[in-house]
């Protein structure tokens, strides 16, 4: 007959009880900041993020977010990490970050570079290879990211006038605006060339309407005189060709033709 062995309640709490605990002193030995301070925390991060060890440093700063909750360091912890996870090509995660943090603290006196950074983010991802790929005409990229850009920097010059990054952020807006002006005239000159007067026309006159100032205002009055020239609109041509001469008295465009380029203006970065 086989003998049957039973456990009494407390043994078996017991058992569970020093498993637990066992489980608790592996994870402690794995997890080697288990017991270091905020501080110590906050030093070592910077360390290792000078080092060029962004992953490592941004994990080190995150730890530090839970571990400091509540605490100016727990901002800067943040701050720090969305940077270093846009270094580390995680631009999305990096943006998710900054967004917590400006509705989390917005009183913060961090929030003026936090907007910074956001717009800094979008800003270099429009701009891609700039570096390696000169020749490359940026405003003929889809420009989603430069609007992105534009609203965070516009933000931080409306909230933060004074801001240290004001007068870098105003003259990326100039840029942004410039670009957008360029895509344009872009899709308005892709639109001409297939024979979509109408279509070119409207994308012109969007260039002209808002975007007053910008060297592509030239080409896009062009486009405009070209497409009603095309379509027989002699009247609407004319206007269009007088107020492209009388803003643009030394223009040559009508003997350079479409998609004259005088100088590389968007070569900024």
């Amino acid at each position: 007959m086989t003998k049957t062995f039973k456990r009494s309640w407390p043994t078996v709490s017991a058992m569970w009880a020093v498993a637990v605990l066992l489980a608790a002193c592996n994870t402690a030995s794995l997890d080697e900041t288990a017991r270091w301070s905020p501080e110590k925390l906050y030093s070592e991060a910077k360390e290792e993020a000078s080092a060029g060890n962004y992953e490592k440093a941004a994990k080190l700063y995150e730890r530090l977010e839970g571990r400091a909750a509540g605490t100016q360091l727990a901002q800067q912890a943040q701050i720090e990490r969305a940077y270093l996870l846009w270094k580390s090509g995680e631009k999305a995660q990096a943006l998710t970050v900054l967004e917590r943090f400006i509705k989390l603290h917005p009183t913060s006196a961090a929030v003026d570079y936090a907007l910074y950074l956001q717009g800094l983010i979008n800003f270099n991802d429009n701009l891609g290879l700039l570096g390696s790929l000169t020749s490359q005409d940026l405003s003929e990229r889809d420009q989603q990211a430069s609007r992105d850009a534009y609203q965070s920097f516009r933000r931080l010059l409306e909230q933060y006038p004074q801001s240290t990054y004001s007068d870098d952020a105003r003259l990326r807006m100039n840029y942004i605006v410039n670009s957008l002006a360029a895509y344009e005239v872009h899709v308005a000159r892709y639109y001409y060339r297939r024979g979509a007067y109408v279509a070119a026309i409207n994308r012109a006159q969007q260039t002209v309407q808002e975007f007053q100032q910008s060297p592509s205002t030239e080409e896009a009055l062009f486009i405009m005189a070209q497409s009603y020239d095309q379509l027989g609109l002699t009247q609407l041509r004319d206007d269009a060709a007088r107020v492209l001469k009388q803003s643009y008295p030394n223009s040559t465009i009508y003997a350079a033709g479409l998609g004259t380029k005088k100088s590389r203006w968007w070569q900024l970065w």
